[in-house]
């Protein structure tokens, strides 16, 4: 996007924001984001309310404040106990607490959370209620246009506004039907068709709050078109999948001068992290694991790639192999 000038500065908060990805978007995943965007608003991987006060928050909500601002996604259907989740999350520095009403998936179901909570739309303003009641950090919801049979139209305006009446202001809307019954979590990414003007609507409706869209956006082009239309755009598998993306952020969608780290310095940037990691015991693939597509599209990525999966996972592996595997980055980059 070299061609376009900056954009004007606006820091809103959701301007940008990175998905909450099971199994991707871990503490590593997150710095290794930071480097790349200050201002993009990232969220964890979804913690199940009762595995958090079950078991503890240091082993889900332990991150680095350089992540930070960081947003907490719970995942659960009892207002008491998401309540007393969020003030846990509070307490560990999260900026944002954020209910997941949108993951399809059957184990998900089963726990009775995630987008079939969108079939019970009183007892979701109960919870976000009880959230916003017991924190002073922002609650947000993080929803589906709707599920299975659900009429997209009038419930789904009926499904916001109710959480709209317990101060919520901010709903993360993907821009797809998640179905229940008849497809698993991978083929509801894809096989529910897009309706981003659905969610254009759902802006006119409310103009008040602000209404992030989400759901196969893959380009700061594409960013650029759905912020006419809506306060904010969440990116999800191309930011995990080619992390360079997020480089282009703060310049082309907060109007920062800063200049964008190189692939390179990026790479150089995440090693001091990577070391620390090892020395406290973290095997160092994974770190790497997230860095995969960090050089896709260049020259000698494949190359890279594979000697960094290949080395990374042996036994023993030390930050020193990020080190070595700048010898299989093609000289042009070194030189950019």
């Amino acid at each position: 996007m070299a061609d376009q000038a900056p954009a004007a500065l606006d820091m809103s908060p959701h301007r940008f924001c990175v998905a909450p990805m099971m199994a991707w978007t871990d503490r590593h995943a997150r710095y290794l984001m930071r480097l790349l965007s200050a201002h993009a608003r990232l969220y964890t991987e979804m913690v199940p309310v009762n595995g958090l006060l079950h078991a503890g928050p240091e082993r889900f909500l332990g991150h680095d404040p350089k992540e930070q601002p960081l947003a907490l996604q719970l995942g659960g259907a009892d207002p008491t106990a998401l309540a007393e989740a969020a003030k846990i999350g509070e307490t560990w520095g999260f900026a944002e607490i954020n209910l997941n009403v949108g993951c399809p998936s059957d184990r998900v179901a089963s726990g009775h959370f995630g987008a079939c909570l969108m079939a019970e739309p009183t007892l979701v303003p109960d919870c976000v209620a009880a959230m916003t009641g017991a924190v002073e950090v922002p609650v947000t919801v993080k929803c589906r246009i709707g599920i299975d049979d659900m009429d997209t139209g009038a419930p789904l305006d009926r499904f916001v506004d109710g959480i709209a009446n317990t101060g919520c202001r901010t709903v993360i809307v993907h821009a797809r039907k998640a179905w229940l019954k008849g497809l698993s979590p991978k083929e509801n990414r894809t096989i529910p068709p897009l309706d981003y003007a659905r969610v254009y609507d759902l802006k006119k409706s409310f103009p008040d709050l602000t209404i992030v869209i989400n759901g196969g956006i893959t380009s700061m082009q594409e960013c650029r078109e759905h912020l006419r239309h809506v306060d904010g755009v969440m990116l999800g598998r191309t930011a995990y999948e080619e992390p360079y993306t997020l480089a282009e952020v703060d310049r082309e969608l907060f109007g920062t001068e800063t200049p964008p780290l190189t692939r390179i310095a990026a790479l150089e940037a995440y090693l001091p992290y990577c070391e620390r990691e090892v020395d406290d015991g973290t095997p160092l693939h994974h770190m790497t694991r997230h860095m995969l597509g960090l050089f896709h599209g260049c020259p000698g990525a494949r190359a890279w790639r594979r000697f960094l999966s290949t080395e990374a996972v042996k036994p023993g592996a030390t930050a020193d192999v990020l080190k070595k595997s700048l010898e299989f980055v093609n000289p042009s980059l070194k030189a950019a």
